[in-house]
């Protein structure tokens, strides 16, 4: 431990000597005395002379710690940490552990905090042994600036440029990560932010009932088919890996998921490019598009395809000008709170009654999305392929969809799913 620089400004200083009544004083700046008019012998002895010398010196040398301080802190932005006129030393030289640390415990950085204010909580918990030295491994670190505000993992007794080198590397940021993959409905991913966070479902699902509060635009839920226009903010909760400060509330962490979709949206310029080439539909009809692609496609290389098949029969020559899409009416029943099913295992009712509004019967396209789809369906919606598919079908146990024109040609792709035991 570094600590002899340090110790002339511990031990206690001599008495100073009191002046007798027969001395004569000089007062401050004017050269004359306060007692006989007299002014002081010039060479004034060589003992005082030599105290002078000495004085004059030490009071130069601490300006010059003290000017070499001030440069040091200069680029703290306000972090300086004064010892006062007895230890201005000490910013520059100061006591520090002399090794990585051991053992563990938790500090706080808070916004606005100045880097004296983050040395003194790192003292406080044992993590540097001084303030000083914190202070100017920052001032010696451009990097420094740049401490987030959080909670973070560090070790006791370090050397303070090893706790600074903690608190600038992010993997000892306390978060919670919690992963939303592609194609989760809002039911879906309201309870794994609950799980990964702890925060009641309920307090997420109270702030989703608003997705204007969350960020989302006005104009998202702008219609071109007639239809009426419904908020949700399904299909605006992005998908992705977030890591959440134990203090963010669910509101926070569902505007952030939004503020994602509409910088992902913008840097595809997603709502401009549907606008412009796809035939007067919709950014939000497009968004719809995407999650019907993100639910129905198996593999990335087909999220085009099927999307081109939601446009050719919602808005193209189909019979019934019906989606005919088995997976809206999963979203119904998970929104009434019903069990979801197979194909399978849906009833005629389910399969060909118009008595809800997510019915695969039901002209036109659906009222909202029926997830949060990923960048890759995004650009499949906004631009597929050429196509005019108006069938498909999953042929093996890989997810690979074969696409058809015709119903006869949609017959054989079936044939070949139940060679494959697909179905």
């Amino acid at each position: 431990m570094t600590d002899e620089l340090d110790l002339p400004f511990d031990r206690p200083r001599a008495a100073a000597r009191r002046p007798r009544s027969g001395d004569r004083r000089q007062r401050a700046g004017d050269g004359r005395t306060t007692s006989g008019g007299r002014r002081p012998r010039s060479d004034g002895g060589n003992r005082r002379r030599g105290t002078r010398r000495r004085s004059a010196g030490g009071r130069g040398w601490a300006v010059s710690v003290g000017l070499v301080v001030a440069v040091a802190l200069a680029g703290l932005g306000g972090g300086a940490y004064w010892y006062g006129p007895d230890r201005l030393v000490g910013a520059v030289f100061t006591l520090d552990y002399s090794g990585t640390g051991t053992g563990e415990t938790t500090v706080e950085v808070r916004a606005g905090q100045t880097a004296t204010d983050i040395a003194e909580t790192l003292v406080a918990a044992g993590v540097v042994r001084s303030a000083g030295a914190f202070v100017a491994a920052a001032a010696a670190e451009p990097r420094s600036q740049g401490i987030q505000p959080g909670r973070y993992t560090v070790r006791r007794e370090m050397k303070a440029d090893a706790a600074l080198a903690m608190l600038l590397d992010l993997a000892n940021k306390i978060t919670n990560q919690v992963t939303v993959p592609e194609g989760r409905s809002t039911a879906q991913t309201l309870d794994l932010l609950a799980q990964g966070t702890g925060i009641p479902v309920a307090e997420f699902q109270q702030a989703a009932e608003d997705p204007v509060a969350l960020g989302v635009p006005e104009s998202w839920f702008t219609r071109t088919d007639g239809k009426p226009s419904v908020r949700s903010v399904e299909g605006f909760l992005y998908p992705d890996t977030y890591a959440l400060e134990p203090e963010t509330t669910a509101a926070q962490i569902l505007q952030a998921m939004v503020r994602r979709f509409l910088a992902v949206a913008d840097e595809l310029d997603f709502a401009g490019r549907v606008t412009a080439e796809r035939g007067g539909i919709s950014p939000y009809e497009a968004l719809i598009v995407a999650s019907l692609a993100q639910a129905e496609a198996g593999t990335e290389e087909d999220l085009g395809k099927v999307a081109r098949v939601a446009y050719n029969r919602a808005y193209g020559d189909f019979a019934c000008g019906c989606l005919e899409m088995d997976v809206t009416v999963n979203y119904w029943l998970e929104a009434t709170g019903q069990p979801t099913k197979t194909s399978a295992e849906m009833t005629q009712d389910e399969l060909l009654g118009v008595d809800n509004p997510y019915s695969r019967k039901l002209r036109g396209m659906i009222p909202t999305p029926i997830n949060n789809p990923g960048r890759l369906a995004l650009a499949a919606a906004m631009d597929p392929p050429a196509g005019g598919w108006f069938f498909f079908v999953a042929i093996d146990k890989d997810g690979r969809s074969a696409f058809a024109e015709t119903y006869d040609e949609h017959l054989r792709n079936e044939a070949t799913a139940r060679a494959n035991g697909v179905l």
